[in-house]
């Protein structure tokens, strides 16, 4: 069984490329004046403490936002307007010029959403189930709005979390066609995780849908147990994502590479 909690990944170079893109995706569907609804499929505590014993373990976060934080303050070169909109992102929980926490998607998807956001428990845009998120992922689509993004980053702790996957995106997109589909996935030696980008390409094509694929390595260590890459997924990907993760990930893997292994 594969072990990820988001706790002890907090940071790291899997939040990094996850939220890169997310806010990317955001901020392009948002360029339109219509409605937009946004679902979350896995969302966990909403933020997490990079000082708690779950981070401080693991030190994720030490090779991931702290490093790219360090580099970008220590650079002499502007460095990509994603990165920077990223680290917007991440500062917004700063205190006393601290990075004490960080926001995970829900938070950061509220915060994108043109309206403002400021105390979660009243706000009337936003629900929270407790529910199996495969399951009950076909049942809030379509969207209403007719345009929609769905981040899908299960744990895949059990394996049969690649099958459920398979599963629920077949049905999603019979739904849903036009909603754009973000997901997370560890890029691990495990039989099922080499093959999901290959069913998700089956799928893609089956319904007519685009996608596109990418992956961030930090490193080249084999028999190490740390997450080394991880990867997203989009299907109907906004033109401007392509460009966007060419501009970044040069950077990605020249800052948090390990040992050349980016």
């Amino acid at each position: 069984m594969f072990s990820y909690r988001p706790a002890f990944h907090t940071g790291s170079h899997a939040d990094i490329l996850k939220h890169l893109t997310l806010i990317h995706l955001v901020q392009y569907l948002q360029e339109k004046s219509g409605a937009l609804t946004i679902v979350d499929t896995d969302a966990g505590a909403g933020i997490y403490s990079l000082q708690d014993k779950f981070s401080t373990v693991s030190k994720e976060a030490d090779g991931g936002i702290f490093r790219l934080k360090q580099y970008i303050k220590t650079c002499l070169q502007i460095p990509p307007e994603s990165i920077q909109a990223y680290l917007k992102q991440i500062d917004t929980e700063k205190v006393e010029g601290r990075l004490d926490n960080y926001p995970g998607s829900p938070f950061m998807l509220a915060r994108l959403l043109r309206h403002n956001v400021n105390q979660l428990k009243q706000s009337k845009q936003i629900d929270v189930y407790a529910e199996d998120s495969f399951a009950s992922l076909k049942g809030l689509l379509p969207s209403p709005s007719r345009r929609g993004l769905i981040l899908i980053d299960p744990s895949y702790e059990d394996k049969q979390d690649y099958r459920y996957l398979e599963t629920a995106m077949q049905e999603a997109l019979t739904r849903f066609a036009t909603g754009c589909y973000a997901i997370w996935y560890p890029a691990i030696s495990r039989r099922e995780s080499a093959a999901l980008p290959d069913f998700l390409k089956k799928i893609a094509a089956n319904h007519k849908r685009s996608w596109l694929n990418t992956e961030l390595r930090v490193e080249n260590a084999p028999g190490e147990r740390r997450l080394q890459s991880s990867g997203m997924f989009i299907i109907n990907p906004p033109w401007t994502l392509e460009k966007h993760l060419a501009q970044v990930l040069p950077t990605l893997t020249k800052v948090i590479g390990i040992n050349g292994g980016g």
